[in-house]
């Protein structure tokens, strides 16, 4: 993992004064950090019988694709409001500045099937929290495991989603 963590680069004061941005950008377009990235996934719940992996906008969604192709099931994209074309249940939540919301398909998923929800960066887990509520509130689903790419352990986001299963493959 050190290997993938140093293509990651840190923009300072992005998107405000204050915070260090971890880009992931430069691990996308290298393509052996990629496939390392998907190929572990791949590996982690290839025998977990996942029908459907979940990916969260929109950054989620560039990991969640590969690996529901990786592993030959479905996707279910969690979108924010007015994205998704058919009916939706949705979610409302708080930031630490506002309120954001969050949709998925009514017909999403199936009765039990087993699910992954993926995305990018662990960080305060607010997002996370509201997916996992939304998805479990609404479906009967099995829910396998939260993945991300990144976590950043000094937000604490972890706690949030409480006693959830939770991988990140790198930990900040």
């Amino acid at each position: 993992m050190e290997t993938l963590k140093s293509v990651i680069r840190d923009i300072p004061d992005f998107p405000k004064e204050g915070i260090i941005f971890k880009d992931i950008t430069p691990l996308l377009s290298n393509p052996d950090s990629f496939k390392k990235v998907i190929d572990t996934l791949r590996d982690r719940y290839k025998d977990k019988g996942i029908d459907q992996v979940v990916g969260v906008e929109a950054r989620g969604f560039i990991f969640a694709s590969a690996l529901a192709y990786a592993l030959g099931c479905g996707l279910v994209m969690v979108r924010k409001p007015g994205k998704l074309p058919y009916k939706t249940y949705q979610k409302t939540y708080s930031l630490e500045y506002g309120e954001d919301s969050i949709e998925v398909h009514q017909d999403a998923f199936g009765k039990n099937q087993k699910i992954v929800i993926l995305d990018d960066v662990l960080a305060t887990g607010g997002t996370l929290t509201a997916c996992v509520e939304l998805v479990s509130k609404n479906f009967e689903v099995d829910l396998v495991e939260v993945g991300f790419l990144i976590e950043l352990d000094f937000l604490n986001g972890r706690q949030k989603l409480g006693d959830i299963p939770i991988y990140s493959m790198m930990h900040f």
